[in-house]
């Protein structure tokens, strides 16, 4: 299982929050090079693991994703060009 911080949680609260009207819809990680993730607006999906915020799914990961991402961790790092979401593995 991916974990994901609170500030991590709540950067995805802020994206969701601004670019969604459906509160069904949540933001999917999807792969988009190895080592790196774009997000996607969709719908939770059987088996996938959802990481909610406030009561909001901010956060959708497949299970067979979920299962590669096994002890890495979700954060937020500041950057040079504002705020960034980062998948890193201690």
């Amino acid at each position: 299982m991916l974990m994901v911080t609170e500030d991590a949680k709540e950067e995805l609260q802020k994206l969701l929050s601004a670019n969604v009207d459906n509160p069904q819809a949540g933001l999917r990680l999807i792969p988009s090079y190895p080592d790196e993730w774009t997000l996607s607006i969709d719908i939770e999906m059987p088996g996938d693991q959802v990481v909610e915020h406030e009561g909001s799914k901010v956060l959708l990961v497949e299970s067979a994703l979920a299962a590669g991402l096994e002890g890495a961790t979700l954060d937020v790092q500041d950057t040079a060009e504002g705020r960034k979401l980062v998948v890193y593995r201690e």
